[in-house]
C-alpha cells in the first residue's frame, strides 16, 4: 500500500526523498488548497503555510499523523487531534542551534548598533567619529531569557561560554535555578526584565504568553537595554514595543516575528532606527532544515509501519 503524505510547503530534499521510496508525495500553494487536499491524505506536514485545526482534521477522514516541521505548535489543535486520536510529531532540537546563532547575530547588531551605521554608509554619508555610533560590548552583560527550552538554554550556552554572560531566566515549566552547565539563576518576569541588559523571547505562544511582553513589562526594563524576540510575533505586544523604542523607554529591539506574517511593509516598527527586523528565518539554516526532514521523515514512516515516533509530541505541551 502506498501513502500519500502533503507538504503545506518546500521541505529539504534529504527528509522528501526518504518520504518519495514509500509515498505520494503532495504540495499545496496556500492554505486553502491545503485544506482542500487534506481531505484524502494520510499525513500532512506544516511547515509556513499549513494548519490543522478543528475544521481541517474534521475534513481529514484518512489522517493518520500531524507532523509540524519545527517546535511551533500554535498552528495545530492539539487537544482536538488527541481526541480523534491522530498523533503529532514535530522536530525538537532541530533548529536550536540555528535560531540560537540568530538571536546572537541580533544581540551583536542591536549592540554595535551595525543597522544604523549601514544604513548612513549606504547613503554615502563616511561617519567614523567614535561617538556617531557608540555602541556597546555584550560580554559580561546581564542575559536574561524568557523560555529555558532547548533554543533558550542553547543561547545560555553560548552566551555564557562565548561572552561570559550572566543568564537569567523565566520559565514556569522549570521549579530550580539551572545551574551546573549554565550556572543559570530563575527569577519572576519583573525582576528579569529589571536585571537584564539584553533579552531574549523564546517562549511558546499560548493563552498565557500571548501579550506577555507588554508596556507593563517594557516600563520595568533598563533604558539602555535591548529585547529580541525570536519565538512568536504575538508574545509581545507589537503597538507597545514601538512606543518603548520611540519613547526611548529601551535602547533598541529586534525580531524575527511579528504579530501579523508576512507583516505590512508600513509596520510601524519599520519607521524605528532602533529597530531590526528579519523574515521569520532564524531556523532557515541548511543544516537545521535537512535534520528536520530527516526527523519527521522517519517518525511519519514509523507511524505507517506500525512502529513507535521518535518525536511526538509530550502530552504536558497539549
Amino acid at each position: 500500500m502506498k501513502y500519500s503524505v502533503l507538504l503545506s510547503d518546500r521541505m529539504h530534499s534529504a527528509g522528501v526523498e526518504l518520504l518519495a521510496n514509500k509515498c505520494d508525495i503532495l504540495y499545496s500553494n496556500s492554505i486553502e488548497e491545503f485544506v482542500s487536499l487534506s481531505k484524502n491524505v494520510d499525513a500532512i506536514i506544516l511547515i509556513r503555510k499549513g494548519e490543522a485545526f478543528r475544521k481541517t482534521i474534521d475534513g481529514a477522514e484518512k489522517l493518520k499523523v500531524i507532523a509540524k516541521h519545527g517546535v511551533g505548535l500554535d498552528k495545530i489543535d492539539l487537544k482536538y487531534a488527541e481526541e480523534k486520536e491522530i498523533p503529532v510529531v514535530y522536530t525538537p532540537d532541530s533548529n536550536s542551534i540555528g535560531v540560537a546563532e540568530h538571536f546572537v547575530t541580533l544581540c551583536l547588531m542591536c549592540a554595535k548598533k551595525m543597522h544604523k551605521s549601514d544604513m548612513v554608509l549606504r547613503k554615502g554619508k563616511w561617519k567614523n567619529d567614535p561617538f556617531d555610533f557608540l555602541g556597546s560590548e555584550i560580554h559580561g552583560k546581564n542575559l536574561g531569557i524568557l523560555g529555558f527550552g532547548r533554543i533558550g538554554r542553547q543561547i545560555a550556552k553560548i552566551c555564557q561560554k562565548g561572552f561570559d554572560m550572566k543568564i537569567y531566566y523565566y520559565d514556569i515549566n522549570i521549579k530550580e535555578d539551572y545551574v551546573g552547565e549554565y550556572d543559570a539563576r530563575k527569577l519572576d518576569l519583573e525582576e528579569l526584565a529589571r536585571v537584564s541588559d539584553f533579552i531574549s523571547i523564546n517562549l511558546p505562544l499560548n493563552d498565557s504568553t500571548r501579550a506577555i511582553v507588554n508596556s507593563k513589562f517594557l516600563e520595568k526594563m533598563k533604558r539602555d537595554a535591548y529585547i529580541i524576540n525570536v519565538a512568536r510575533g504575538p508574545i509581545w505586544k507589537e503597538i507597545d514595543i514601538y512606543n518603548a523604542l520611540k519613547n526611548n523607554w529601551i535602547a533598541g529591539a529586534a525580531s524575527d516575528v511579528f504579530e501579523q506574517e508576512p507583516t505590512p511593509e508600513n509596520n510601524l516598527l519599520f519607521s524605528l532606527e532602533n529597530f531590526i527586523a528579519t523574515p521569520h528565518n532564524a531556523a532557515h539554516t541548511e543544516e537545521s532544515m535537512k535534520k528536520a526532514s530527516i526527523m519527521l521523515a522517519n517518525d511519519i514512516l514509523a507511524i505507517f509501519e506500525g512502529r513507535k515516533p521518535i518525536n511526538i509530541v509530550p502530552k504536558y505541551m497539549y
